[in-house]
């Protein structure tokens, strides 16, 4: 098949659609070979830009089907090395598993319920109005989301949150605990 390809051939014109399918056809199976072992992320993608990189200069090739061949590999080689650039530039992309997470930092909340004894906790909720202390019942005791302390109080979410930065504002004025009680 790559006899056929002569430099003669390559430059005639008026055969270039069925010269680039003869090149198409002879070369894209070693190409994709050749991207995939080299780790290229979209092999078949860079494979089309190979071609389509070729295309534009097959009337200017030299050097028969030894001469186009080496022509492709080093436009694929170019390819390989774009994409491995570009690999290295884009950060890695892992999925988040809460399993693995080894933090240690704890939410104000909990360190605002360990420095208050549970007999002053409830002395503060006490202080509250009733849908105040609900909500933060629910939040921190409970530990219920917003959303489903809204569907057991039957409020919406908003108003939830509302309710519970009016309360954490509230305790913090009844304890004197500035740093911990922020909503």
């Amino acid at each position: 098949m790559t006899d056929a390809l002569t430099d003669e051939a390559l430059r005639d014109e008026s055969r270039q659609a069925d010269v680039f399918s003869l090149v198409y056809r002879t070369y894209a199976s070693q190409v994709l070979g050749y991207l995939t072992a080299r780790g290229v992320e979209d092999p078949e993608a860079a494979m089309q830009e190979v071609f389509l990189s070729v295309l534009p200069r097959l009337a200017t090739m030299h050097g028969g089907a030894a001469g186009l061949r080496t022509f492709i590999f080093s436009v694929a080689h170019a390819r390989m090395v774009d994409d491995h650039r570009r690999q290295n530039r884009t950060p890695a992309k892992l999925p988040f598993e809460p399993e693995l997470d080894r933090r240690e930092d704890s939410s104000a909340e909990d360190v605002a319920l360990e420095r208050i004894s549970p007999q002053e906790v409830l002395r503060l909720l006490d202080g509250l109005p009733g849908d105040q202390r609900e909500v933060l019942s629910l939040r921190l005791v409970a530990g219920l989301t917003v959303e489903q302390a809204a569907e057991a109080m039957g409020k919406t979410a908003g108003a939830v949150k509302q309710l519970q930065r009016r309360a954490l504002l509230k305790l913090r004025e009844l304890s004197g605990v500035k740093e911990y009680l922020t909503p």
